[in-house]
Formats: structure tokens, sequence, C-alpha cells
């Protein structure tokens, strides 16, 4: 894949974080995946508060996304699972409640993935 591509999907996944950052996402991660699987080059992964945060911070970003020419090629999960999925191909969001946050540990399964950011 061309360098500039890598910085545009890296560019993607920061500004996905800073949209869920100001929707109130808590525990914002941006993992590097690359090395680890070809499936995305970046996870965004938060948590939400509520059922009600989850479809707000969802529907948040795929408007924000969508403002800037990009689609999702899938939406996954509900609220009611507490795993939300959108694909966007070379950036993968996950928006999980606490609980199933602390179930699946995303950061721990892809331990080989590089951690470029981190809000608390």
């Amino acid at each position: 894949m061309p360098r500039r591509l890598l910085l545009e999907a890296l560019a993607l996944a920061r500004q996905i974080a800073d949209w869920a950052a100001e929707a109130k996402a808590e525990d914002i991660v941006v993992l590097d995946v690359r090395k680890a699987t070809y499936l995305a080059d970046y996870f965004v992964i938060s948590t939400a508060t509520s059922d009600r945060h989850m479809i707000a911070l969802m529907e948040r970003i795929r408007d924000q996304v969508s403002n800037v020419g990009v689609e999702p090629y899938h939406v996954e999960g509900t609220p009611d699972s507490g795993w939300l999925l959108i694909d966007y191909g070379d950036v993968v969001v996950h928006i999980f409640t606490a609980a199933l946050r602390d179930f699946y540990h995303l950061e721990r399964v892809w331990s080989q993935a590089t951690t470029v950011l981190h809000v608390l």
C-alpha cells in the first residue's frame, strides 16, 4: 500500500478518536494493527457509558466520517449486545460497554499491535 494511504488511514483513526472524545467516550485507544493482521491498519476502541451513549457515539462517528467523504463498508452489533463495530476498511471502530470491553480486552488480544494514541 502506498505510504500516502497509510497516513490517511492514521489521520482518519486519530480524527475518529477526537470525535469519540468530543462525544464523551471513555478510554479511547488507537492501535496500529498492521503487524498483527491484514484485516485493517488501525483499530479505534472506546467505551460507552450506556446503550444511549453507544448509539450516540456510533451516529456521531458515522456522520462525521461521512462528512469527509468516507462511508462504512459494514456496521455490526447492537447496544443490547454491548459491542458496535464500524468497518471503514483500513480503520475499524469498536464501541463497547465497560463490561464487554473488560471481557474481550482487545488490547490484550492484539498485543502485537502498537498503541498510537490513548485518551483516558
